[in-house]
């Protein structure tokens, strides 16, 4: 991803895109080369700063979603939108899908519907409880309406790390235009590595349902150790004492260990629950303490802990040193806590959305 230390002055992708939610801009950077954006929107003053400070931003548009009419946009290949997950997931108020802030997703299937012309391909992406909530009600509802909308699709679920050392499970949607044929090496007659237990079961259920199949990537060699500062102050060690008996066991038995922990409340008490799988938990944004993720580090027979830094965050968000942050640490957590891992977004714009555009578009 060493590219993306670049501005996006010289995207000379083949295909357009607008941008819903564009929060941060990473999906434009993780999308570099592939498709452009010409128009592109958030709500957040404070994303919007982030966004500017690091990609072209003629097209960027700080405005409610509510407020826009489709026949202003100009014409794209593809609309991708990551609408807001906090009625989807579990760690948010899980309001569902018709909920104030998740619920704008409809607000966006307005606008398409507005359009002269519609995209031939949408990308949708959200938490893993988009498929889950509910029992997949909530979902269905989307699929239902993506239908009637003129798009035929299916739901995948790709961790980030694949690509990086962050456990960050996101579900893209990617939708069609009924028309155009699919290329027969995008999909499968069944599951695949993309789909987990709630993509399967809907796809065997929902009528119309695309089995969406890209090679799987090859295993990440980027570790956790590579995206911190060993050399920064330790000033949370008061957290160790919170580790959970069963984890201070683990970790008892490590010589030397570079570890991630949430603090979270079990059975009426805090505790602090670690993970030894070499990856760090998913990025959260800063709403309360216990959302910061920390750092706990053994060393030498001693063992220290600090929480993450914005500029570790991104880093493991996949954006380079290079990308500007917020001055604010909490307010630079919260653009890389609300965002789309890069990589990822790379992943399915070059091995999914790109072929479904050229399928589209490529005769025309």
């Amino acid at each position: 991803m060493a590219d993306l230390a670049d501005k996006l002055s010289e995207n000379d992708a083949p295909w357009l895109m607008h941008e819903f939610f564009a929060g941060s801009g990473l999906v434009a950077c993780g999308l570099k080369g592939v498709f452009r954006p010409v128009w592109a929107i958030d709500n957040s003053e404070k994303k919007a700063q982030v966004y500017m400070a690091n990609l072209p931003h003629s097209h960027f548009v700080l405005d409610d979603v509510r407020n826009i009419h489709g026949s202003s946009l100009p014409f794209a290949h593809l609309s991708w939108a990551s609408f807001p997950c906090q009625d989807l997931s579990l760690a948010g108020s899980m309001g569902g899908i018709e909920a104030n802030r998740s619920g704008l997703v409809w607000e966006w299937l307005r606008i398409i519907g507005e359009l002269k012309e519609k995209p031939a391909v949408l990308l949708l992406e959200n938490v893993a409880g988009l498929l889950s909530a509910k029992n997949g009600e909530h979902f269905k509802k989307l699929y239902y309406a993506l239908q009637e909308a003129g798009y035929k699709c299916g739901a995948v679920l790709l961790d980030a790390a694949h690509f990086l050392p962050q456990s960050r499970p996101r579900v893209f949607v990617a939708a069609l235009k009924q028309d155009v044929p699919i290329p027969p090496e995008l999909v499968s007659d069944g599951p695949n590595w993309l789909h987990n237990k709630a993509a399967a079961s809907l796809g065997m259920e929902l009528p119309g349902w695309i089995w969406w199949s890209v090679p799987k990537p090859e295993p990440n060699p980027i570790k956790l150790s590579d995206m911190v500062d060993l050399s920064l102050p330790y000033d949370r060690d008061n957290a160790l004492r919170l580790i959970s008996p069963k984890h201070k066991a683990v970790l008892d038995d490590m010589k030397d260990a570079l570890v991630t922990g949430y603090r979270r409340t079990r059975n009426g008490k805090q505790c602090l629950e670690l993970r030894f799988d070499g990856l760090a938990g998913c990025l959260r944004t800063p709403e309360g303490g216990s959302s910061k993720q920390l750092l706990i580090v053994k060393r030498d027979g001693e063992t220290h802990a600090r929480v993450l830094t914005a500029r570790e965050a991104a880093r493991l968000m996949g954006a380079p040193d290079s990308f500007v942050l917020p001055k604010g640490e909490n307010d630079g957590y919260k653009a890389m806590g609300d965002a789309v891992a890069a990589p990822a977004a790379r992943f399915i714009g070059e091995n999914l959305l790109s072929k479904l555009a050229e399928a589209a578009y490529a005769k025309l």
